[in-house]
């Protein structure tokens, strides 16, 4: 039938969804009409380049895990445009709301908060796709900075993209190992592979935060390399461990039953900003919601080792003292997002729910906040953007759709000191050589 009754369309071999084929060739046309007017000097790399290359190219991606830099290089072109376009208009967004809290708080400055992109667009009531800002109702910003971008969907770039004015920049920072978008899509590392687009691919490659075998493993895993991956986990670095689920389960009570007594205490002794702080001290990630290997599961593993573990540890009552709780509604007006955590204080027999909203402790009446949850376990999903000491990890087991190396390299850069992975070599060597199977063919009709 007609164009707009297809449902399907077959490009190239590859059968798309007509709505995901239009978004992605509305995402193509746009960024090869900025690149035609990008600068062509090679393959950039190292911050000075990235910041040069953000203030002259109409678009720009600034590549890099955690540690090397990200969010320094994006005050550096907030200082530059200030200083040499100080009239430039600019916008900050991130794919969540959470994201957008934490990038606001960490370029820490005052002047600037970042938005949702949904909010950046104009969100329009009773649609999650179509929005205020367009092609005929343009942003007004002269220079737009997305971080965060590996979670951009191809449809939220498509709007984005749509209604950038001609003569904007746009600037996107992020990490294309990470897992990408839950919605169809993956365009941050379809854009870094596509050899058109290699002049505007800034690379931040020296690492400011990590060293040593957590760093060996993340480079390990993000290069397919599984020996060199099992070689650092049995190697004799103690800050990296791979142990089976039923002999590991041990090790992870040790830390699970340390890092809790912790966060209870300081409840307990009525210090909330102690709470906190013990809470990010570890985090146990699982790749599964449900089943054995899944968050439901461990939770109460570690709810059963804590109360057995931990003196006073009680679990009388819904919000009882030292319960870590993570909020799954975005509530703005306190500053709360989904995925942020915090941890339950009793005062005289009255709850109170204790986050840390732009890095100040505040407290909550946790019966406001419905659909607060238990966090003992969360998802690597939810753990995106996120960074703990010590990070404790369930895999999926061999054979499980949700064992990628995306998941594997998002789950160990979480961690700053210590990881401890639980699960066989087999799960290991199968995530390091799947990468996530999108069915995007950005990268190839980029050209």
């Amino acid at each position: 039938g007609p164009a707009g009754e297809r449902p399907l369309r077959l490009v190239d071999g590859a059968l798309y969804l007509e709505r995901h084929f239009a978004d992605q060739e509305s995402v193509r046309r746009a960024l090869l009409a900025r690149l035609g007017s990008a600068p062509h000097t090679g393959e950039p790399e190292g911050q000075d380049a990235a910041v040069d290359l953000a203030l002259t190219s109409p678009v720009t991606v600034i590549a890099g895990g955690p540690g090397v830099g990200k969010t320094y290089t994006i005050r550096r072109i907030i200082d530059r445009l200030r200083a040499e376009h100080p009239d430039a208009l600019v916008a900050l967004a991130a794919p969540t709301g959470k994201a957008a809290a934490r990038m606001t708080e960490s370029l820490g400055d005052g002047s600037l908060t970042a938005l949702t992109l949904h909010a950046l667009l104009g969100k329009r009531p009773g649609s999650m796709t179509r929005f205020r800002h367009h092609a005929d109702n343009p942003l007004p910003h002269d220079v737009v900075v997305v971080d965060e971008m590996s979670m951009v969907s191809m449809v939220m770039m498509s709007r984005l993209l749509e209604a950038l004015k001609p003569s904007a920049r746009l600037v996107m920072v992020g990490d294309p190992d990470q897992l990408s978008s839950v919605d169809a899509g993956s365009v941050l590392a379809d854009i870094t592979r596509a050899p058109a687009a290699a002049g505007i691919v800034a690379r931040l490659v020296r690492n400011y935060r990590f060293t040593g075998a957590i760093a060996d493993l993340a480079t390990a895993i993000r290069t397919g390399d599984a020996d060199a991956a099992l070689a650092v986990l049995t190697g004799p670095d103690p800050s990296v461990r791979l142990a089976g689920v039923a002999e590991g389960a041990t090790s992870l009570r040790e830390r699970v039953v340390a890092s809790g007594g912790r966060v209870f205490e300081a409840a307990a002794a009525g210090r909330p900003d102690g709470a906190l702080a013990a809470l990010d001290a570890h985090r146990l990630l699982c790749g599964h919601r449900r089943g054995p290997f899944g968050v439901a599961h461990w939770t109460r593993q570690v709810q059963s080792w804590l109360v057995e573990g931990v003196p006073g540890y009680s679990v009388d009552g819904e919000f009882h003292a030292g319960r870590p709780v993570m909020v799954t509604a975005n509530r703005p007006e306190f500053g709360l997002y989904n995925g942020d955590t915090g941890v339950v204080l009793v005062d005289e027999d009255r709850p109170q729910a204790w986050f840390a909203p732009g890095g100040v402790p505040k407290s909550f009446s946790p019966f406001l906040l419905d659909g607060l949850t238990s966090v003992h376990a969360m998802t690597v999903h939810k753990a995106q953007g996120s960074q703990f000491d010590d990070v404790s990890v369930v895999l999926p087991p061999p054979g499980s759709p949700l064992l990628t190396r995306e998941l594997l390299y998002t789950a160990v850069s979480r961690a700053r000191s210590s990881v401890l992975l639980l699960g066989d070599p087999e799960a290991v060597a199968e995530a390091v050589a799947n990468p996530a199977r999108r069915m995007s063919r950005l990268a190839q009709r980029l050209r």
